[in-house]
């Protein structure tokens, strides 16, 4: 007769790390996604988590400052359709970069997708620029930016506000440069010198992204075209047809490809 006298045991100290973390985050009260909240946090490196209503969207980690990587995801969140930011809020954990090793955030990731929790994880929420080759490649249903593409109606107010109190014309190259960084998310565009001698007339102070494309696809050259894909913008001395187009903008005029 044999005794059971022996048997494996595995050490997962991975896996008590991230039952810690989760039992942790647990007990916070998700605050509303808001730059007030976001800008009161620490600089510190840490884990968070995104809430969209009472559903867990999201889990992240900051190497550096957490209150930088989570107001990334509120600007992204604010060019978007189909969500509102007032449907977001937000935990977060600062935890010591000594704990960089065992990547927090991959712990969490595995413990909540296990329950069927954070689907932005793995859908392209946290790309930034995916780079021009994927410029010609089609998001497939599910994908972040198929379920929420960029707001070609998002205002830029503070923008042209600024600058029709000024002049009501603006420099080609200066134009595209500016709203590039107001836009809240990607415009990518080849620059070329003779957009310095090429002048805009600038929409009304309250005029959306779609409005400014318009006018300046109205001055572009003739072999140019603004492309709004479902994620991102791009603007190329090239007349092309991608999959996944939404709307392009040439200076004969705005073509629509794309019903959501």
């Amino acid at each position: 007769m044999s005794l059971e006298n022996h048997a494996e045991f595995k050490l997962s100290i991975t896996k008590a790390l991230g039952d810690q973390l989760a039992a942790a985050l647990e007990k916070l009260t998700p605050a509303p996604l808001s730059l007030g909240n976001i800008r009161s946090l620490r600089p510190l490196p840490g884990v968070y988590q995104l809430h969209k209503g009472d559903d867990l969207a999201y889990v992240g980690k900051a190497d550096r400052s957490l209150p930088q990587r989570i107001e990334k995801h509120y600007r992204k969140i604010s060019g978007r359709t189909n969500i509102s930011l007032d449907q977001m809020a937000f935990t977060c954990l600062y935890v010591d970069e000594d704990f960089g090793a065992v990547a927090p955030e991959r712990l969490l990731i595995n413990q909540h997708r296990g329950l069927g929790q954070v689907p932005w994880n793995y859908n392209g929420f946290g790309n930034n620029d995916p780079g021009k080759r994927r410029d010609t490649t089609e998001v497939d249903e599910g994908h972040f930016d198929h379920e929420h593409p960029i707001d070609l109606e998002y205002k830029l107010t503070e923008l042209l506000a600024k600058w029709t109190l000024v002049d009501d014309q603006a420099p080609l190259s200066t134009l595209l440069q500016e709203v590039k960084a107001h836009l809240p998310y990607v415009f990518r565009y080849q620059a070329s010198k003779e957009f310095d001698d090429i002048v805009v007339e600038l929409p009304n102070p309250n005029a959306t992204a779609d409005e400014t494309l318009r006018a300046i696809a109205a001055r572009l050259p003739d072999n140019w075209q603004i492309t709004a894909l479902p994620g991102y913008l791009i603007m190329y001395p090239k007349v092309e047809d991608y999959p996944s187009a939404r709307r392009y903008y040439r200076n004969a005029g705005v073509v629509d490809v794309w019903q959501q």
